[in-house]
């Protein structure tokens, strides 16, 4: 068995890469080493394998009625299972849900997210294979900011309260359902001129944050293996 551990990251555009613009649309993705997901990669170093899972406009458990690709509860399994073997599920989502046309509280958005948690504690066996269940890594994203383009303002409408309660509601369901915490709002603000996304140095700060609490998760789980 390799000592190498493989970490799942599920998420939406924050953790596509999307590189924020005045105008909102359309836009490019930040290269690998700027995505928060490379940063993280470089500050763990040698021995960690990083599989991206990224999508823009991702939910945790919600149907879009524009794009059927978008209900994160739909998909995670299947990139569970495709990924095998895995150590760690890192999953950043929420933003999205915050959307007016789901009508959705933070408590039910929080709830959404616990359907992908039971997902990962449940998701080891994969197809024809003995695998044990990753672990889990809820990451609340950061609030949301003023956003200068109206198409975003209406979209988002209400979602910046929402997203200001995300990670007190997500820190109670990671302890009910036992699982790890991180609070990206504690580390880094959206700087993106979009007041959605992240800039450059988002993704720098936050990539080392993650990476700091996975090193964190990964000691603890030795000591307490041995």
């Amino acid at each position: 068995m390799s000592a190498t551990k493989s970490i799942l990251c599920f998420g939406d555009s924050l953790t596509w890469g999307w590189i924020p613009v005045v105008e909102g649309a359309p836009t490019h993705r930040y290269p690998y080493a700027e995505r928060w997901t490379g940063a993280m990669a470089a500050s763990l170093g040698e021995g960690y394998h990083i599989v991206e899972e990224g999508l823009s406009a991702r939910t945790t458990s919600a149907d879009d009625p524009n794009d059927p690709r978008l209900n994160g509860s739909a998909y995670l399994p299947s990139a569970i299972a495709s990924h095998l073997p895995l150590d760690l599920v890192i999953i950043m989502l929420g933003t999205n849900d915050t959307k007016p046309f789901f009508n959705r509280t933070p408590y039910d958005i929080a709830y959404g997210m616990s359907k992908l948690v039971g997902q990962v504690l449940t998701g080891g066996g994969g197809i024809g294979t003995p695998y044990p269940a990753p672990g889990c890594l809820v990451v609340a994203p950061p609030p949301l900011t003023p956003m200068p383009h109206p198409y975003f303002q209406g979209m988002f409408g209400g979602g910046h309260a929402k997203t200001a309660q995300l990670g007190r509601q997500y820190r109670d369901m990671a302890d009910f359902m036992k699982v790890d915490f991180l609070d990206a709002g504690e580390f880094i603000t959206t700087d993106g001129c979009d007041g959605i996304h992240f800039t450059a140095q988002n993704n720098l700060d936050l990539g080392k944050a993650i990476a700091a609490k996975v090193k964190e998760i990964f000691q603890r789980d030795r000591r307490a293996a041995a």
